[in-house]
């Protein structure tokens, strides 16, 4: 399941947007025979959310096996007060206790916040992010050659902007960029450095 807003409503357009976004991780471990009814239960509150402003996508994440019996379910709020907005809305707590008459127990929940939630494996369930210097390594990766790119290429053009909309257009195409396409591939070819083998072992 991945839901997303609506695609009228508008998207993080800077850095400092991105690093004010938050992603809530809720860890949920299901009853035997309970799956397929806590997996609709949870796609209809994901369906509630995208009504909420601020909402920017989520993703249940089944069980990976035995050693990981549990369900992830991420929230992603472009900030703090719409994070809060949503779980005390009347919407969310309608659905709550029909979903915890599904778990077999208590769930537990981990706010991330900043660029932290740039640091997950694609396709694996969230873990503990790295330190954070291999973060700050690894986004300088990201950040240095995108920006020397879009300056080598757009440079002549942008220079004819006023300042603010020559900003504006740099960290727009800079937040998309490492969101949705250097990020996750830096993450997963440094994976091994970022995330040590002993370290997977205890996901």
């Amino acid at each position: 399941m991945d839901n997303r807003p609506p695609s009228g409503e508008p998207q993080n357009n800077s850095t400092g947007a991105a690093e004010e976004a938050v992603t809530v991780v809720i860890s949920r471990r299901i009853k035997s025979g309970r799956e397929r009814e806590f997996e609709r239960l949870s796609n209809a509150l994901s369906q509630e959310a995208v009504k909420f402003p601020g909402f920017l996508g989520s993703t249940l994440l089944r069980p990976s096996g035995s050693a990981d019996p549990e369900y992830r379910i991420v929230f992603k709020f472009r900030s703090r007060e719409d994070l809060d907005r949503w779980q005390q809305s009347p919407e969310r707590n309608q659905y709550l206790d029909a979903i915890e008459d599904c778990l077999d127990a208590p769930d537990s929940t981990e706010v991330l916040s900043g660029l932290v939630a740039w640091f997950s494996l694609p396709g694996q369930n969230p873990v503990k992010p790295p330190p954070k210097y291999k973060m700050a390594v690894v986004a300088w990766l990201a950040i240095f050659p995108l920006i020397t790119l879009i300056t080598w290429l757009l440079g002549p053009w942008l220079g004819q902007l006023p300042l603010i909309p020559r900003t504006l257009g740099m960290t727009v195409a800079v937040t998309l960029l490492m969101t949705y396409v250097l990020m996750p591939l830096l993450t997963k070819l440094l994976a091994f450095w970022l995330y040590p083998r002993r370290d997977r072992s205890e996901r």
